[in-house]
């Protein structure tokens, strides 16, 4: 089960993450994880240009082998020719990491796509796909809503998206179902909330009680349950057949092996009286607005 897994690298080239205390991994503790992640059936890496130094990081430590997928960033305002700016930053994207292909180049900002450039960002990359410097092209998307009004106007063969206990969008709006019964590839990541659903009373930031009545809640589930967090955040992720990749970020190889023993465990699912549809809590870009 084990290659259902991808392996975020936002925190190999950033201190990502609201649960991360340890900072940026270090290159020899990227070396570990990734022998330990491969030898353990997992072959996919999630990177992005904007991670920082992700990318020369992984080039050094040296991922031939994996199936590599990373995200284009913003296109500058200044950018007038997008077919190139587009092949520049895949053809150095590429020497970076030191491979000869992705698995998948998605889009950071795929809103993009609905600006006066879009239709010229769509062809570049196409482009990247047909020149053979990608297997497949799509979006990493916040919300489902933003699939309403790119779907009619584009086909990808990839979407990610956010998906845990808390965010269940992607389910109850019914594009789960519909980009699987298209034919298209579905990865979720924020399984973990960037730690946050990890957390205890103690170590979760204070700006974060005014939800109280729902860590309430979810603590006196998993004590219920005699469950770990851990084992219940990767059991709504596993329980749903039409997922096809699960990104997990780690800044340390004790936090990948505590991930990958869970898979072999059992959970029960969180009730749904979990999820919210607050977007201050279920979205991090809004963290930093409260």
């Amino acid at each position: 089960m084990n290659n259902n897994f991808t392996l975020g690298t936002a925190q190999f080239g950033l201190p990502y993450g609201i649960a991360n205390q340890a900072g940026q991994v270090s290159g020899i503790g990227v070396a570990e994880i990734l022998g330990y992640a491969w030898a353990a059936g997992v072959a996919t890496l999630d990177t992005a240009i904007d991670y920082g130094d992700s990318e020369v990081v992984l080039g050094k430590v040296g991922v031939e082998q994996w199936q590599v997928i990373s995200k284009l960033p913003e296109i500058p305002e200044t950018c007038t020719d997008i077919a190139s700016w587009v092949h520049s930053l895949v053809a150095d994207s590429l020497e970076r990491l030191k491979i000869s292909r992705f698995r998948a180049i998605l889009l950071h900002r795929p809103e993009q796509l609905l600006g006066s450039q879009g239709d010229e960002l769509y062809r570049a990359l196409v482009a990247t796909r047909d020149q053979g410097k990608a297997e497949k092209i799509g979006v990493s998307i916040y919300s489902p809503d933003e699939l309403e009004a790119l779907w009619s106007r584009y086909k990808f063969d990839l979407v990610q998206a956010p998906f845990n206990i808390l965010d269940r969008r992607l389910v109850a709006s019914g594009w789960m179902a519909r980009l699987h019964q298209a034919g298209t590839e579905v990865h979720i990541r924020s399984v973990f909330l960037q730690g946050l659903l990890l957390m205890d009373a103690v170590s979760r930031p204070e700006k974060f009680n005014r939800w109280q009545p729902l860590w309430d809640q979810w603590h006196r589930w998993l004590n219920d349950q005699g469950v770990t967090a851990l084992q219940s955040c990767l059991a709504v992720a596993l329980a749903q057949p039409e997922i096809d990749q699960v990104v997990v970020g780690v800044d340390s190889l004790k936090q990948l092996e505590e991930i990958l023993a869970c898979v072999k465990t059992s959970a029960a699912i969180p009730p749904e009286t979990l999820i919210s549809e607050d977007l201050d809590l279920i979205n991090p870009s809004h963290w930093n607005t409260f």
